[in-house]
């Protein structure tokens, strides 16, 4: 055998002969590592080594550090000098690196800390819509630096493509508003108002934010997940190095893109919302198509549906306000594009809410 070992007065003396190019001998091993667990000192004698590769010199390494483990004194000085500079080598690199002590943040320093990344973010939130409306004043002289296929690239994308999932959605908040309104108006014989409610509720309100919800999910991540592919890439960088304004080039088509478009898919939302009230008007609370379609009618009102195109209007501003900001400042690496896909979802739907309280409190002051 290649290697013998004998343990006498818990001393274990190994002894390393013959060729060792690919030493997989389990058993051998086993009885080593056994016999050096009962050892005080380790001896290793090499006077018969021919041949030898990293198979040896696992097994010196494990042998050095079950030592280690044990408080086990070795001694390897009569090694081949390049296998015990291999040998050293692996002892001296730590595999298993300490975790850096955990170190609590007091709460005074820690809310400081909270409120001062919100005032950061804040204000470079404002900086980049002073940017932005300042890339619209351009566009609106004429000055901007954008081409015109960008801008209907990104028409043709939060436009007609966008036209499906919006009707489909539109349509069963409907139903559901509808169906939930006629379970209390049932009470009352007055199901016939369950048209008023759904018009009245649509109109206004409704159909923007489902619409708003929609295209944040939809173009407002796709935004994010574009513009910060192109921050991963370098590509920005390269449009700032040509001295091409990134707002005008990038985030202005989308902005006029979303500007244009929302207005009108909130009108669509509208319309498909009423129809899906009137469906379950007809179908499930046997009311006449021209009584419904008379009440509908009747609730109408041009301010309310104002109101909401005005919702619509503001919630494409943000959407793409919000897209375009978090693709801009993405990090360098792919999961920051995920994350910058996630907050600028999240931004948009918590801020259209937020809008949608402050315009609603506004409207009700002015009586609209």
């Amino acid at each position: 055998m290649p290697l013998t070992f004998n343990l006498t007065k818990q001393t274990l003396e190994m002894e390393l002969s013959g060729n060792f190019s690919s030493y997989d001998n389990e058993t051998e091993k086993t009885a080593l590592f056994n016999a050096a667990a009962k050892a005080r000192n380790i001896l290793v004698k090499t006077s018969g080594l021919e041949r030898w590769d990293s198979t040896l010199v696992v097994v010196l390494y494990e042998l050095a550090k079950r030592a280690d483990k044990q408080k086990t004194s070795y001694d390897f000085s009569s090694l081949p000098e390049n296998l015990h500079r291999l040998v050293s080598l692996a002892l001296e690199v730590d595999r298993n690196p300490p975790s850096p002590p955990s170190r609590t943040t007091p709460w005074l320093e820690a809310l400081g800390g909270w409120g001062l990344n919100i005032y950061t973010g804040f204000i470079s939130g404002l900086k980049f819509l002073g940017r932005l409306l300042t890339s619209i004043g351009r566009f609106l002289t004429g000055k901007a630096v954008m081409r015109p296929v960008d801008f209907l690239f990104a028409l043709e994308d939060c436009g007609y493509r966008a036209v499906a999932i919006v009707s489909l959605v539109s349509f069963m908040v409907g139903l559901i508003l509808a169906f939930v309104g006629a379970i209390q108006l049932q009470t009352f014989g007055a199901q016939i108002y369950v048209a008023s409610l759904v018009t009245i509720g649509m109109t206004r309100i409704m159909g923007a934010i489902m619409a708003g919800i929609i295209m944040a999910g939809r173009t407002g991540a796709s935004y994010a997940a574009a513009i910060g592919t192109m921050q991963v890439n370098e590509e920005i960088d390269a449009l700032k190095t040509m001295g091409i304004p990134v707002t005008d080039f990038l985030v202005l088509p989308r902005t006029l893109s979303l500007l244009i478009t929302m207005p009108v898919l909130t009108v669509l939302a509208d319309f498909m919302g009423i129809f899906g009230g009137t469906f379950v008007g007809t179908v499930m609370l046997d009311i006449s198509l021209q009584e419904y379609i008379k009440f509908s009618v009747d609730t109408f009102e041009l301010d309310n549906f104002l109101v909401g195109v005005f919702h619509g209007f503001l919630y494409g501003m943000i959407i793409s306000l919000c897209g375009c900001y978090y693709g801009v400042n993405c990090g360098r690496n792919a999961d920051s594009v995920g994350m910058a896909a996630t907050k600028s979802v999240v931004s948009a739907i918590v801020w259209m809410i937020v809008v949608t309280g402050i315009l609603t409190f506004i409207f009700k002051v002015l009586g609209i």
